[in-house]
């Protein structure tokens, strides 16, 4: 079977399964509040934008229309498959091998002819005839039988060997043509691309090619006009990727010398030595030698090794020919430096180092579109002001904060139960019967008391000046209103180490970003305050709330969260109330001293002096709801006691109804104080 070169490549790509861009796909389009949105419960949970970030960039974000975009993780894995798919689709020395066996096949069918001949002879009767007959097979038998096991040595010790079989020799002779445009294609495919059944002339071309690329080389090195645009003009035909500059070429020729050092690399000693002499004997040519060395080195001092010691285990069946390792080698190297550029990539805009078209040609355009969404992502969240660039690290702005639990808030509401939210329909909120002499953006729900002066400023500031005024949703403008009560709460959320291990710990979290998205946007005249309590108890800021994480200690000081708590709420007016969350009972509390004591199971001081706590909060008008999760029978005890003395409401919940059961409590506790109030 002839050897002929296929356009490997193009074979491949046809088996693989990401489509091409034809124009009918559907882009990627994720906007910044989208991307918040997804990023919510990462940023809660451990509160690192840049954390987040790197999470969404491993799985992938998911599109607006609910598609989910590939991710670095899925990359890595198309590569990997992309790996195996070549390394199963031939064998590197299958050519050699396949000539091997022809010219094995030549070899039996010689020996058939000279036995035949040695027959004729010796049948014919003519004595004389049959001894020379004998004597020219005894001789011919005896040069195959001492030909050398291998395939080069065979090709030029037969080069000299006067056949009997005008077919053997006649195959001989294509066989050999054969090899030798092998050895021609595999020079050629070194430096150029496209050239198909390569003829002693493409070889002479090539030298002349080469020979007037290193000058053009010196040229460039020598400060002068390297002359790109006529050399192109003479050989473009041989390079039909089509570089735009020097460069480009050098490295497109850099790729393909090092794709063949990585297939010699992949071939055992033995086949390297038999592709080496082979070479050596059909392309003894000490002029293009030279001119590749001279290009080799210039190559190597501009782009070092590439994937040139890199070397692949092909595993495959089918025989594939020199042109056909090549692609499939120089294919690897892409893969290769594909996936190390993702590797390294710790952050969105390392990804936009990555050349998206060499991602478009090896995993296909969904890839692609997504490697340059997820490039933006850093840039689109700065430039909506939700994020900020602070000392190298990313920050959530006042904007992002508010965002972040708004987002939380609304996928609290939208987990509820139909019938409970059906309780408490938002409307309710926030309405008043006294103007506060301000008003704000109408936001559904809102009582609809249009202020009709700003209302018009604003739709004339977003259209310009001129008649008619026209109104849209986004312009109206209500009379902010101020409830005749006032509450005040303080969460206390417990951030020991059971939290996390029990998954707690994010729920936790985002409800109380939820809650203080409430609070600050529904009650604005309200107060929430914010305290995290473990071996000791601490006031936290909603700019901290974003990055408290759990701390790695052991205690829960119940103790230290009410004292804090009440201290807190001492400075305010109106209705009171601590809400506190936690999985656990107390087990440690400060002491006269100031000391932290801790003990477990909790000892009979600690609970005594919580207890006490509790009782000063009750006698400060204080109510006490507590959502107790992973209940165990002490801490059942503890929290009767608790409810027992304070007159507040014990919740046993889990943690994913957890964000919803306080924001019910909350709004049902508030609508019912505005209520008595009222009345």
């Amino acid at each position: 079977m002839y050897l002929r070169r296929s356009n490997y490549g193009a074979d491949m790509a046809r088996r693989f399964v990401y489509s091409r861009w034809d124009g009918s796909q559907r882009g990627f389009d994720v906007d910044a509040d989208f991307l918040m949105e997804q990023i919510t419960d990462e940023v809660i949970h451990h509160g690192d934008v840049d954390a987040a970030l790197r999470r969404i960039m491993e799985r992938g974000l998911r599109t607006p229309d609910g598609r989910q975009m590939p991710g670095l993780a899925e990359l890595r894995d198309r590569i990997r498959d992309r790996r195996e798919e070549i390394s199963e689709s031939g064998e590197l020395d299958g050519s050699l091998a396949e000539a091997a066996r022809e010219l094995a096949d030549i070899i039996d069918e010689e020996r058939h002819a000279i036995e035949n001949a040695r027959d004729n002879a010796t049948r014919s009767g003519d004595e004389r005839r049959a001894e020379n007959a004998n004597a020219a097979a005894d001789e011919r038998q005896m040069r195959l039988d001492l030909l050398p096991d291998d395939l080069a040595g065979r090709m030029q010790s037969l080069q000299s060997y006067n056949f009997e079989s005008a077919e053997a020799a006649r195959r001989f002779d294509e066989l050999s043509e054969r090899l030798r445009s092998e050895m021609m294609q595999q020079i050629v495919d070194r430096v150029a691309e496209g050239m198909e059944s390569v003829t002693p002339e493409d070889v002479q071309r090539t030298k002349e090619m080469l020979s007037a690329l290193n000058e053009m080389i010196a040229r460039r090195d020598q400060g002068e006009d390297p002359k790109f645009e006529e050399f192109m003009d003479e050989y473009g035909d041989m390079f039909p990727d089509n570089p735009e500059t020097l460069d480009d070429l050098l490295e497109s020729i850099a790729r393909r010398m090092a794709a063949m050092q990585a297939m010699m690399n992949s071939m055992s000693p033995e086949q390297r030595e038999q592709l080496a002499r082979l070479s050596q004997q059909f392309m003894d040519d000490m002029d293009l030698q030279w001119q590749m060395d001279q290009l080799s080195s210039s190559l190597q001092a501009q782009f070092g090794s590439l994937n040139s010691e890199s070397s692949y285990e092909m595993s495959g069946d089918s025989p594939m020919s020199m042109s056909q390792a090549l692609d499939a080698m120089a294919e690897m190297g892409r893969l290769d430096e594909l996936e190390g550029m993702l590797d390294a990539a710790t952050s969105p805009a390392d990804l936009a180092e990555i050349d998206p078209d060499k991602i478009r040609e090896t995993l296909g355009d969904d890839a692609a579109s997504a490697l340059e969404q997820l490039s933006r992502l850093t840039n689109e969240l700065i430039e909506a002001g939700l994020v900020d660039r602070v000392e190298g690290r990313l920050e959530l702005t006042p904007r992002g904060l508010k965002t972040l639990g708004t987002n939380a808030l609304r996928d609290l509401f939208s987990s509820l139960r139909q019938d409970r939210t059906g309780q408490h329909q938002m409307s309710a909120i926030g309405q008043g019967h006294e103007s506060a002499y301000d008003t704000k953006p109408y936001e559904f729900g809102d009582p609809f008391r249009l202020d009709l002066h700003q209302t018009i400023r604003n739709a004339i500031a977003r259209q310009g000046s001129g008649t008619p005024v026209r109104l849209s949703p986004d312009d109206f403008e209500v009379e902010r209103t101020e409830h005749l009560t006032r509450a005040a709460t303080v969460l206390m959320v417990d951030l020991s180490m059971s939290m996390p291990m029990r998954g707690n710990f994010l729920p936790a979290k985002k409800m109380a970003m939820a809650l203080h998205t409430l609070i600050t946007s529904r009650f604005p005249h309200d107060f929430i305050g914010l305290v995290g309590f473990s071996e000791t108890a601490r006031e936290i800021t909603a700019a901290q709330l974003p990055e408290v994480s759990w701390d790695y200690v052991y205690g829960t000081n119940m103790h230290h969260g009410f004292t804090l708590a009440r201290k807190m709420l001492a400075r305010e007016h109106g209705t009171k109330q601590i809400i506190m969350v936690t999985d656990g009972e107390p087990t440690a509390h400060i002491t006269s001293r100031g000391d932290v004591f801790f003990d477990y199971p909790p000892a009979p001081e600690t609970l005594e002096v919580t207890l006490k706590e509790v009782l000063r909060c009750t006698r400060d008008g204080i109510r006490i709801n507590t959502f107790v999760l992973d209940a165990t029978a002490s801490l059942d005890r503890f929290i009767s006691q608790l409810t027992k003395m304070n007159g507040g409401r014990a919740f046993h919940t889990t943690n994913d109804e957890l964000g919803g059961y306080v924001l019910e409590d909350f709004i049902e506790r508030r609508q019912r104080v505005t209520r008595r109030r009222a009345g």
